[in-house]
């Protein structure tokens, strides 16, 4: 698949449509080079301070939480809805115990300005760096949401990763 540089805009809808739907997928790695993906629904694209970014929630207890902390760099990709089942397992497994890229045939690329990969089989590819990140505020949360979303008190860190670069596989559609 050929892959070409395109502006952070040019699969906007696209890529929060299928966040919505199925999920996205989010790609760490460590500075040793061990890489993890995981599942993500909840997101979102937007500028602050001037800067395009992708804000990613992932909670302290995934195995995606320490790689983005300390690398400070994810990517996000978009898969093709013939990935359903695989994005639905990388939600489901940890990383800690799960390959999860070879157990899936899913294909890492080495990322162009970030150590995280990005993934072969995806449609677009977001990479990011993080510039800042806030812990959700318990306090501040509706009560319907903490009983729905955080039983256990496992509360998100929302990483603002500016987008450095978006690539795309103009020939393959997402659905």
């Amino acid at each position: 698949m050929r892959k070409v540089k395109v502006n952070y805009t040019d699969y906007l809808k696209e890529t929060l449509q299928a966040m919505s739907n199925t999920g996205l997928l989010l790609t760490s790695a460590d500075k040793k080079g061990k890489m993890n993906v995981m599942t993500i629904g909840w997101g979102t694209v937007g500028i602050i301070w001037g800067m395009p970014m992708f804000l990613v929630l992932v909670r302290p207890s995934r195995f995606t939480y320490g790689l983005i902390e300390e690398t400070g760099e994810f990517t996000v990709n978009v898969p093709p809805r013939k990935l359903n089942e695989i994005t639905f397992f990388c939600g489901n497994v940890s990383g800690r115990d799960h390959d999860k890229f070879k157990e899936k045939g899913l294909t890492p690329i080495a990322g162009e300005n970030v150590i995280s990969p990005i993934i072969e089989e995806c449609v677009v590819h977001y990479e990011c760096k993080v510039l800042h990140k806030n812990d959700i505020i318990p306090a501040r949360v509706p009560e319907e949401a903490i009983s729905k979303f955080y039983p256990q008190g496992d509360y998100h860190r929302i990483f603002f990763g500016r987008i450095i670069s978006v690539f795309a596989n103009r020939e393959v559609k997402i659905d």
